[in-house]
């Protein structure tokens, strides 16, 4: 049977910085938040050997795609780790793109989440989702958090991790139509003293934000109109190292009535937040395993 995979957005309810290593990686200090909004990945295995991704976003067919590299690396540590003999697995790969480019929602990071969690389980392989947790930091930093699916207290470098339940709330996100690339804001991200490490009760008491947000805003004059804006109505934000905006309500007819207000050059939507990612109640439902 050919199942439709949920891919969920989240959010950085806060992001901080708290060092660099000597890579350049950055640690950091993030409570990530799933949404119930996201891309959908219809994925159907066979026996050709070769991954092929089909999507109407062609930019994305141009580049070495998160979706690609997830499955070819799960290949490969298949065979390496003498799970499954995997010259032979292959599987074509439909991806529904609605997470904007560079926004800040982690829709590439979530395509490989869902890709490595959905093949290893068609696949038969059997890494656990703690492995595959493992496996997913040679892609990108936030894919353990999506893989192990849970409301979360992100640091290090994305591989520490402490579940929490959260209370949940409904989001206005709102896309300003511009992509920024994390690697972009990195690379023009400078700071006088890195955020102190705090403990995760403090972190939790305290008021969020994001150490990105004054980079982001000086770069975008938008971007700070539009934080400045929806702040008149409710707690707002940018997420991650994204262009997003968010802005946080206790109901969905509080939402609604900002959502009337956005200017006319951007995109918005109205999603509630979930403790449990949507591919997870997904496995769930359909009564399959992980591993």
């Amino acid at each position: 049977m050919i199942h439709t995979w949920p891919s969920p957005a989240k959010i950085n309810l806060f992001l901080y910085v708290t060092g660099v290593r000597s890579d350049g990686y950055h640690y950091i200090q993030s409570l990530f938040q799933f949404l119930n909004y996201g891309d959908t990945l219809k994925i159907i295995p066979n026996k050709k050997g070769t991954i092929e991704l089909f999507t109407g976003n062609n930019s994305l067919l141009n580049i070495k795609n998160s979706i690609i590299t997830a499955a070819e690396l799960l290949k490969e540590k298949a065979l390496y780790y003498g799970r499954k003999k995997t010259s032979n697995f292959g599987a074509k790969i439909f991806l529904n793109k609605k997470i904007p480019i560079g926004s800040g929602l982690g829709g590439g990071s979530s395509n490989a989440a869902t890709t490595l969690i959905v093949l290893n389980s068609l696949w038969k392989i059997k890494f656990t989702l703690k492995e595959l947790a493992t496996l997913s930091l040679k892609i990108g930093s936030d894919i353990p958090a999506f893989i192990m699916g849970n409301t979360t207290i992100v640091e290090g470098i994305g591989e520490i991790l402490h579940p929490i339940n959260r209370q949940e709330k409904w989001y206005l996100i709102v896309y300003p139509n511009l992509p920024i690339l994390t690697k972009d804001i990195f690379s023009s991200y400078s700071i006088k003293k890195n955020t102190t490490k705090k403990s995760i009760d403090f972190l939790l008491s305290s008021q969020f934000y994001n150490d990105f947000e004054n980079t982001v805003k000086k770069k975008n004059k938008k971007i700070k109109k539009l934080i400045s804006m929806l702040s008149l109505y409710a707690p707002s934000r940018i997420t991650g190292t994204g262009s997003c905006v968010f802005a946080e309500f206790n109901d969905e007819k509080s939402a609604q009535k900002i959502y009337s207000l956005l200017p006319y050059n951007v995109q918005g939507f109205i999603t509630k937040s979930v403790n449990i990612s949507p591919l997870h109640r997904a496995f769930y439902k359909k009564n399959m395993q992980f591993f």
